[in-house]
């Protein structure tokens, strides 16, 4: 399960952010609508969440 995730879900989890945010900072940089930025940056602080949740689940999971 701890290879699972940390080589799988993890990686994921942080690519989902990582593609979140460069899709909030082009829609600005662009001049894009408001309410998008809105919505990718309340996506991202969720996305986040989830990463740290899988990441304390990956070190706790490692010292067991």
């Amino acid at each position: 399960m701890t290879s699972t995730l940390s080589n799988i879900i993890l990686p994921i989890a942080v690519g989902a952010v990582a593609l979140v945010l460069l899709l909030g900072l082009f829609n600005m940089m662009r001049g894009g609508s408001p309410d998008r930025s809105q919505k990718l940056m309340r996506w991202r602080v969720v996305l986040q969440f989830v990463a740290i949740i899988l990441t304390m689940a990956t070190v706790w999971a490692m010292g067991r």
